[in-house]
């Protein structure tokens, strides 16, 4: 790969990790149906991971997997538990599109690089996504999480979209993302430690 064609892989393989943050499944379902159909904007090799992505059997066990997903999400508490078992799951889903975009380098460039910033991306963005659910929750008892829900699934259907067509722009968002999660965690955590005004 030249330069520009790493920037582009990086781009991409960041721009799904980010999505993976907001939803596991949608991601690897469409970066499966874009490799299957030889719609990216780059040529990436095809490993045993993307292969099976693309194939028959990955397209239809993603699919599930991705229906099922978005619709527990509408179920009122058990978006919830869907969060706890989803931030595990989207830092490996993270690690997973960020290594199978950067097949073609050095393994150690391309396991360590996915670990930090697949990973790190992708368990970025979800955290704030599970910040704002637990605030979405305690303040209207679960009844605004199908808003939040659709929301964090049009991010997720838009970051991806934007990765497999654009990546570069993708990388930007990925920027305001991270940014945007990095701020709420801060402000959350700053809030929680701030010492109590109501004094004895």
């Amino acid at each position: 790969m030249n330069e520009l064609e790493t920037l582009m892989a990086v781009s991409l393989g960041l721009g799904l990790a980010a999505a993976s943050g907001f939803r596991v499944f949608i991601p690897p379902f469409l970066y499966g149906l874009s490799l299957r159909f030889d719609m990216l904007p780059i040529s990436l090799p095809m490993t045993g991971l993307s292969e099976w992505m693309a194939s028959d059997f990955g397209l239809i066990i993603l699919g599930a997997a991705m229906l099922i997903e978005i619709l527990g999400y509408y179920i009122p508490w058990i978006d919830n538990l869907l969060d706890t078992i989803a931030s595990p799951a989207a830092i490996l889903a993270g690690v997973l599109m960020m290594s199978s975009t950067l097949s073609d380098s050095n393994p150690m460039v391309q396991w360590g690089f996915s670990i930090i910033a697949g990973g790190g991306v992708s368990g970025t963005v979800q955290i704030g996504t599970v910040a704002t659910r637990a605030v979405s929750t305690a303040t209207t008892g679960g009844l605004a999480n199908p808003v939040v829900s659709t929301v964090e699934a049009g991010a997720c259907l838009i970051c991806t979209i934007l990765a497999l067509l654009l990546p570069i722009i993708a990388l930007l968002l990925v920027i305001v993302l991270v940014g945007y999660s990095g701020n709420r965690l801060r402000t959350k955590f700053s809030s929680d430690n701030s010492p109590s005004t109501n004094l004895p």
